[in-house]
């Protein structure tokens, strides 16, 4: 197995300690499909990258969400973007992963997955079908930590993003 570019602990306030290994890859299919929880994208609409605001949680994000059941990798990744952002997938690719592990064995390990995608607006956004996202914005990537800091790992997602997005 690949050796993680990154590994973070954090602590969770349902499980306590989560360990996160961050890996850059090209495919997800060497993956356990059943444990991939999440698709979400660097998103960019021509140089700006899109952000979420999940009004829940009153924090910014990168636009995606939950795999559902029956769907393909691509039509989450699709559907989530058109559901947080109004905007339409032109054109994606893999960045890297998260597999999340709960030391303690209360969760089993799970796969959260990274994409770059270039986007354009089916109009302008009105709000998610969920509620959950109540604002977007688009940002010069240089400034994604004003909005929230993922750590070493978002700075490997967005550095890679950006450089996918400079080779454009």
């Amino acid at each position: 197995m690949n050796t993680p570019l990154i590994t973070e602990e954090y602590d969770d306030p349902s499980s306590g300690k989560l360990i996160f290994e961050y890996y850059e890859c090209d495919s997800y299919d060497h993956l356990p499909q059943d444990q991939i929880t999440q698709c979400y994208a660097v998103a960019f609409h021509k140089d700006k990258m899109v952000i979420v605001r999940q009004g829940t949680k009153d924090t910014w994000g990168l636009v995606g969400g939950s795999v559902e059941k029956g769907e393909t990798l691509e039509q989450t990744l699709r559907r989530e973007i058109q559901e947080e952002s109004n905007m339409k997938v032109l054109s994606y690719k893999p960045l890297g992963y998260q597999k999340v592990i709960d030391p303690s064995g209360v969760q089993k390990t799970i796969y959260q997955l990274r994409y770059f995608a270039i986007v354009e607006p089916f109009g302008p956004f009105v709000s998610d079908p969920t509620g959950s996202v109540n604002k977007i914005a688009e940002i010069d990537p240089a400034d994604y930590k004003k909005y929230f800091d993922w750590k070493k790992i978002g700075d490997a997602i967005v550095n890679r993003a950006v450089e996918f997005k400079n080779l454009k």
